[in-house]
């Protein structure tokens, strides 16, 4: 099966990324050929076909007016997108094509030429964008569901997106045309969502398209668990962004003596979160900066357990799952999906997003109780191993793909 895989980052830029090229991996190795497309970005492997690909958009610094009307209306609708799309597409002749995020950067309009050749479409959905005009279900830094019902109006009135009329005037305008006013989204046979929590949220916030519930995997074999630990430390690693409630990981942290956080990952609030440690005159955070491969597992692999401490629905976070392979049990946030993960008192411990003190109580208790630690561990490398492994994903996944030919062939 010659499969076309869309993502806007082709690169290890997060969560999406890694999944769309996890699912690359996994079938290529399964002997299907498969073909990326998304962003040109200077961090991109060398890839097939790359001519094709949209010149890289720069949302945070679009550069002057010029730029920024230009990035507003590619938002919109992208012509470029979809003539790349669509010269692709006669080279290639893929016999499905599989979407994970392309929104703003590359623009749904890449629809209307996958359409033209009665392509199947598959999308795993990463965040909320069919119903949350933001992604993030959040407004005011708390969750919200006030577009539920196509009620993007909200996002202007609530300066949803960066606290900006015209950056949220711009993402309301989006969402009518693409789904009031195009149906663009009908045309893809079947949605993805990789945890229940996503599914039944778009659900019950009006989103019509078929949804499937297939979790993301990990390759057990690149993972090499230990359920020791060489260093009295605990590990958060990912994006450094308001959303990650990192704040009340650090005020947690006051209270915690002789355990050495280290924060992994760069993002907007690096420097805020350095301000924050010198305020509080925090002896016991350290700032690693970005890591990946085998120097990430290295520094998971030498902790005691992780922590993610989101405050907005996480979907089917990575970071929970790599860290549950490298035998380590995770303290999160009970918000989102990170509770068909973290599962209480056996691959993890949760607290309430937000509430420093239930935080505290979590983290003193795991490192009072070392054999809890290695108890949990052991199970989540279970969990991993049974519910989350490759060949499962591929089975499922494989059934979809031939679900939405077959759709196709009888058209």
């Amino acid at each position: 099966m010659k499969i076309l895989i869309v993502n806007k980052f082709l690169y290890n830029a997060g969560g999406d990324a890694l999944s769309s090229l996890a699912t690359g991996r996994l079938l290529s190795s399964k002997g299907h050929d498969v073909i990326y497309w998304g962003m040109k970005h200077p961090l991109n492997p060398e890839y097939p076909y790359q001519d094709y690909f949209v010149p890289y958009a720069d949302l945070v610094n679009p550069g002057g007016i010029a730029g920024r009307i230009k990035i507003a209306f590619n938002i919109l609708y992208s012509l470029d997108a979809k003539k790349k799309m669509d010269d692709l597409i006669k080279i290639v002749k893929p016999d499905i094509i599989h979407l994970n995020n392309f929104a703003h950067q590359i623009s749904p309009s890449i629809l209307h030429a996958i359409r033209k050749y009665n392509i199947p479409v598959v999308m795993t959905m990463h965040d909320y964008k069919m119903v949350c005009a933001s992604y993030r279900l959040i407004s005011g830094g708390k969750v919200c569901r006030l577009c539920k019902d196509g009620k993007f109006y909200n996002c202007f009135t609530q300066r949803c997106v960066k606290n900006s009329a015209l950056k949220s005037l711009v993402n309301e305008a989006e969402m009518y045309l693409h789904h009031i006013i195009l149906h663009i989204y009908d045309y893809i046979d079947v949605f993805i969502a990789p945890s229940r929590f996503l599914k039944s949220t778009v659900e019950d916030m009006g989103f019509k398209g078929k949804i499937v519930y297939l979790p993301n995997f990990v390759f057990m074999e690149d993972f090499h668990p230990d359920f020791t630990w060489k260093e009295e430390s605990v590990v958060y690693f990912g994006r450094l962004s308001e959303e990650k409630g990192l704040l009340t990981l650090l005020r947690a942290m006051k209270d915690i003596k002789n355990i050495t956080l280290k924060i992994i990952g760069e993002g907007p609030m690096r420097s805020s979160l350095e301000h924050e440690v010198k305020g509080l005159n925090l002896q016991n955070i350290r700032f690693l900066g970005y890591k990946m491969g085998k120097e990430l597992k290295e520094e998971i692999r030498k902790s005691m357990f992780t922590i993610l401490p989101s405050e907005w629905c996480e979907n089917n976070p990575r970071s929970i799952m790599e860290g549950f392979a490298l035998g380590k049990p995770v303290i999160g946030a009970r918000i989102g999906g990170i509770a068909e993960l973290v599962k209480e008192g056996f691959t993890g411990l949760a607290f309430e997003p937000g509430d420093t003190n239930d935080l505290v109580a979590k983290i003193r208790y795991l490192i009072t109780n070392p054999g809890k630690i290695m108890e949990m561990g052991k199970n989540a490398v279970v969990f991993v191993r049974e519910e989350l492994n490759s060949e499962k994903h591929y089975e499922k996944l494989i059934e979809l793909y031939n679900e939405a030919i077959s759709k196709h062939e009888t058209r």
